[in-house]
């Protein structure tokens, strides 16, 4: 088959995928489907001091072949090697909701995060309810309500409990990435073998069959170790106009005053 019908295959067929994407990633358009997402979190954590979480977001870097030039450098990521950065929002289940590819394996996370729809909408999560977040994100109320853990200089119980149950709530998105890069090893254990300007379409028709795939109950164990968190301060301070500081003491203060529910039991 010659490679230029090869090329047209392939982009016709990511080309028809990626146009359901409104379809298969959204965000909860319901009262009664938030209220769902939030009690899961809360399963999750084992606490319902986290019943107002309606997701969870990360980024993950995407293997390239660079540009060649000065500006494949800029692609190089902390790891070293060239990568195109995925910054999701998940559910409970580790179905996408939200998804921003495109920048930079070099970007920080915070950078991605202050560029991309979901910051500068705003329009979700509602008002009371906030996205959990790693240690690489600031920590925030407004204008995008971002909850992450205390710093490991952080001392105190109740900070190292918060810290725990955040955790177990968090790490989905690692799961749900974790699950997609097993289900496409050929794609996402390599450089990927296309353009770079070409990887975010597929990597968000990628997005999209994951999801198809947990509706159909094709759920699979991830095999690609989660990235270690990197506890960086690059952007919080422009991005922290409305800290959400205070309002993580508050459900820490929660934390401990609540006591844990088993699992398999009632959030409320």
């Amino acid at each position: 088959m010659p490679r230029s019908t090869v090329h047209y295959i392939v982009h016709q067929v990511n080309e028809e995928v990626v146009a359901i994407r409104h379809k298969v990633i959204f965000l909860p358009k319901t009262p009664e489907h938030l209220e769902e997402v939030s009690r899961g979190f809360a399963g999750l954590a084992r606490h319902r001091a986290f019943i107002k979480a309606a997701g969870a977001i990360d980024g993950c870097h995407i293997r390239i072949k660079p540009p060649s030039g000065p500006d494949g450098q800029c692609y190089r990521n902390r790891k070293l090697f060239p990568s195109i950065i995925l910054q999701a929002v998940c559910d409970h289940q580790g179905r996408f909701i939200d998804t921003y590819v495109g920048w930079p394996g070099s970007v920080h996370d915070s950078r991605v995060l202050r560029h991309s729809p979901l910051y500068a909408q705003s329009s979700y999560p509602p008002p009371g309810h906030f996205i959990l977040a790693d240690g690489g994100y600031p920590c925030l109320q407004r204008p995008l309500p971002l909850i992450t853990p205390y710093k490991r200089q952080v001392q105190g119980v109740g900070a190292q409990r918060f810290n725990s149950h955040h955790s177990r709530a968090r790490s989905i998105i690692e799961r749900a990435f974790g699950m997609m890069k097993t289900r496409f090893r050929s794609i996402f254990l390599q450089a990927l073998e296309v353009h770079y300007t070409f990887v975010p379409h597929v990597v968000t028709a990628c997005t999209i069959l994951h999801n198809i795939c947990l509706s159909a109950g094709d759920v699979l164990a991830p095999e690609d170790e989660p990235e270690d968190d990197v506890e960086e301060d690059e952007g919080e301070a422009d991005l922290e106009a409305v800290s959400g500081a205070q309002w993580r003491d508050q459900l820490c203060a929660e934390v401990s005053a609540l006591e844990v529910v088993p699992p398999g039991h009632d959030y409320l």
